[in-house]
């Protein structure tokens, strides 16, 4: 089994070879600790500081020097698309009063799919799609301090 120990700073290796890669939804990208397999079937065990949270496009080190390249998995989503911030800055206090992890863009909203809180949205008028995409939430404001990334972006 393959043991990913750490995280490599993107500018360490930022176009260097990739020896596999691991897709992992999101549920599975915040456990430290995880038995998976590679997308080639190879056996992978995360060996990782407590509390890190893994995004899509990460690269992971083996203590051998195998370097794995994170994707985040397709995953059921409700995405709510929408013009007016005021109604969009409602819709996200809403569902974080709930708790939810919520991808936050330029314009547009992400959560796990729930019908409960699309209907909630839908009550307050607004449009969403559920569909099949990456889920990349936002880190707790305590994480976004200590790892200096706050949402998804290219790690080039």
């Amino acid at each position: 089994m393959i043991e990913l120990t750490h995280i490599i700073a993107a500018r360490v290796n930022p176009c260097g070879t990739i020896d596999g890669r691991l897709t992992l939804p999101i549920e599975q990208r915040v456990r430290s600790r995880l038995r998976a397999s590679l997308d080639d079937g190879r056996d992978v065990g995360l060996f990782l500081p407590r509390g890190t949270l893994l995004r899509g496009g990460d690269r992971l080190g083996s203590d051998n020097g195998l370097v794995i390249e994170l994707i985040a998995a397709v995953e059921t989503v409700s995405t709510v698309h929408c013009h007016n911030s005021t109604l969009l800055a409602r819709a996200a206090y809403h569902l974080g009063n709930r708790h939810v992890p919520l991808q936050v863009e330029q314009g547009w909203l992400r959560y796990q799919h729930d019908h409960v809180l699309d209907d909630m949205l839908r009550q307050m008028g607004l449009a969403l799609v559920v569909e099949q995409a990456p889920f990349e939430p936002e880190a707790g404001a305590y994480q976004q301090a200590a790892e200096g990334h706050h949402h998804s972006h290219n790690h080039e």
